[in-house]
């Protein structure tokens, strides 16, 4: 059926269903393990320990500077298995549409996943499909799950935390969700800025496979760099204190944010990595950072402190200390 928009028969499972999965679906994800077509994929066998993840992508607006929803599902669900010290392999991908959904905006988004994923190195090997009536979704829905083995012997986790750990990140915090505010036009504000939505499985196999010591690391996406740090140390024996001054943010977000009453350490990143590393490494894997592409702006911001335990301390320019908490409820505008 040719169609200009997305229509319910697209989600029938008959022939239109079909008709779209091979034509649009299957020429530009196409791979010998998608072609099969079956209810479920073949990709064969692993040598190494699983790693799994799943995540669901809902943005607003779809397309924004930087990126857009397919992009961020392929890198967000790429970067889950990366920061778990893993090499991502193949992906699902499950796309929830509504009907009338233009079918151009489909075919880009389709054509951005398909180019995310050759630049990750990663297959897209089995989906599925579903059309909801009008109003019944937001445009598009995607969900998308991962799998991928373990590159690198070195045990990762919050238990492998020690005090005198330092903190670093790779780059500047909060382009994302700056981007996603201005893309959306709700504030009377003029601001050239893109998202940060990035791959970062090569930056952290490297990493890992060049940098003894390295403790945890995460991407802190939804919650942001605030968010994240707590997840760390909320519950545990250790806190962390990082230095405000320290952190690199763009002067465009700090604009965005002190106006309109915003924490930019709250704010989403969608291709950042937080590492926590032992403090006779922080040297070498801030220098490795700072080489690759995506951590030129790579700083050392903090670092594990034994006392208060389960906390995180912010030190101001003036020398005192704010207990940064995790994110509470919803920072207004929701971005996803």
């Amino acid at each position: 059926m040719k169609s200009d928009t997305i229509q319910l028969a697209h989600g029938s499972g008959g022939q239109y269903t079909h008709d779209l999965i091979r034509s649009l679906f299957g020429r530009y994800f196409g791979n010998p393990i998608l072609e099969e077509f079956g209810d479920s994929a073949v990709p064969g066998r692993m040598d190494g320990q699983l790693v799994f993840t799943t995540d669901s992508h809902v943005v607003k607006p779809l397309f924004y500077p930087g990126g857009d929803i397919g992009k961020l599902a392929v890198t967000g669900t790429v970067n889950d298995l990366a920061v778990a010290g893993a090499r991502p392999l193949w992906l699902s991908c499950a796309m929830v549409i509504e009907e009338g959904f233009a079918m151009a905006d489909l075919e880009r988004i389709v054509k951005s996943m398909s180019r995310a994923a050759q630049e990750a190195g990663v297959q897209i090997v089995t989906g599925d499909t579903k059309v909801v009536g009008r109003g019944e979704a937001d445009g598009l829905f995607i969900n998308t799950s991962g799998i991928g083995v373990l590159a690198s012997e070195q045990p990762l986790g919050i238990d492998q935390i020690r005090v005198g750990d330092k903190v670093l990140v790779s780059g500047f915090i909060g382009d994302h969700e700056a981007a996603i505010i201005c893309a959306r036009g709700s504030f009377p504000v003029e601001m050239k800025i893109q998202s940060d939505c990035a791959a970062l499985n090569y930056l952290t196999t490297r990493l890992l496979n060049e940098v003894e010591g390295i403790r945890i690391m995460r991407d802190p996406t939804r919650g942001g760099l605030a968010t994240t740090l707590n997840e760390f140390a909320d519950g545990r024996e250790f806190g962390i204190r990082i230095a405000g001054e320290c952190i690199p943010v763009r002067q465009e977000v700090l604009g965005l944010c002190e106006p309109l009453g915003f924490d930019p350490w709250y704010f989403a990143n969608e291709g950042k990595v937080v590492v926590i590393v032992a403090r006779g490494s922080a040297a070498a894997a801030l220098e490795l950072l700072q080489s690759h592409p995506l951590g030129r702006a790579a700083a050392e911001i903090g670092e594990v402190i034994g006392k208060p335990p389960g906390k995180v301390l912010l030190r101001t320019a003036i020398g005192t200390d704010r207990v940064l908490d995790m994110l509470s409820g919803t920072m207004l505008p929701r971005i996803c």
